[in-house]
């Protein structure tokens, strides 16, 4: 009786919006379907035919569960959009959505991700913020090879697998507001990243990788509200760099007055002390031939000029320790508007 109540609350709805809520697309012959919003806590689907469909907006609902029959009919979409419901878990037959390009799963209870998630291959875009995800698959980052943009911000992440460094696309990965203890010690793989934010990992976070100086493309690098007392002189090596947030750290290297003239000069700083690495014990050596080969690192000075528009890109408001700001007293530090707001939080 309540399925069929909920199969006419769905009738009715979708007889309001018109033919806003599912539109056919003539040259492929595929919809997009539209049931956000309707407090459903069932799928009581229309009679269409599944493996018609594009895109499917199930968002602002109450789900608990997708049907493991219904994901694996979905076999032409390429939009799928659950986020804001009460998913404790997806089902394995996601593997079946071989052209999903984009996954938003984003506001539910998940806890993992399944692991077959990873032969979803044409997967571009993947947000799985504000759950409660522990841990990612081990194996994520092996077959997603067209994925260009990860967002897991707001879990309890304690690491990142090390599979991640073979996201040879990834252009933007969002770790913020997690327990990261460490991130992957070899990033040079990640070779069109331009957006890293592992900011507010609070009392976790207290090294970056020496690696994070491979990231040849990347542009914004937030750091910021985590433990971290010294940044990588490989750092100074970033070329493309032109947006750096490490406020909130207990930062003793590079000094305060050199943060507080401009990123040109936090660059010149490191790259000084890369100079003097080559006196350096062998494990600094051999970094060094590294970044010399990846063309990051000339041996020499950093180039110069920058000046203004680096300075400009640099965030450092307040140059403190974190002690202390999990306490309500803070909390409303990471309200909604301030975690989004454009200085904590780089979109493209």
């Amino acid at each position: 009786m309540m399925y069929e109540q909920q199969q006419q609350q769905v009738r009715m709805e979708l007889s309001k919006r018109g033919d806003g809520w599912r539109r056919w697309m003539e040259e492929d012959k595929v919809e997009i379907v539209d049931l956000s919003g309707m407090s459903l806590d069932s799928l009581p689907i229309p009679s269409i035919n599944l493996a018609t469909i594009c895109k499917l907006d199930l968002s602002n609902n109450n789900l608990q569960s997708m049907p493991e029959s219904l994901t694996a009919r979905l076999l032409n979409v390429v939009a799928l959009d659950v986020h804001s419901n009460q998913l404790k878990s997806l089902p394995n037959s996601i593997c079946c959505l071989s052209k999903l390009k984009t996954l938003n799963v984003s506001g539910n209870l998940l806890q993992t991700l399944p692991k077959t998630i990873e032969n979803c291959r044409s997967l571009e875009e993947l947000n799985a913020n504000f759950n409660e995800l522990t841990m990612l698959p081990n194996t994520i980052g092996f077959e997603l090879i067209n994925l260009k943009k990860l967002s897991v911000n707001s879990n309890k992440l304690i690491f990142l697998p090390q599979s991640i460094t073979h996201l040879t696309s990834l252009r933007v990965l969002d770790a913020r507001l997690n327990c990261l203890r460490s991130l992957p010690q070899e990033l040079e793989n990640l070779i069109k990243l331009e957006v890293l934010n592992v900011s507010q990992n609070f009392q976790y976070l207290e090294n970056l990788p020496y690696s994070i100086g491979l990231l040849v493309s990347l542009v914004e690098l937030d750091v910021s509200y985590n433990k971290i007392t010294s940044l990588p002189d490989s750092i100074g090596c970033m070329k493309k760099l032109q947006k750096l947030c490490v406020e909130g750290n207990p930062l003793v290297s590079p000094p305060m007055e050199v943060f507080e003239q401009s990123l040109h000069a936090v660059k010149e700083y490191l790259s000084a002390k890369m100079n003097a690495g080559h006196k350096s014990p062998q494990k600094k050596k051999s970094w060094v031939v590294k970044l010399v080969k990846y063309g990051t690192f000339n041996g020499g000075h950093m180039m110069r000029g920058g000046g203004r528009g680096e300075r400009e890109g640099f965030i450092m408001s307040e140059y403190r320790s974190i002690d202390g700001l999990a306490s309500p007293r803070y909390m409303r530090m990471f309200s909604t508007r301030r975690l989004f707001s454009p200085r904590t939080y780089f979109t493209r």
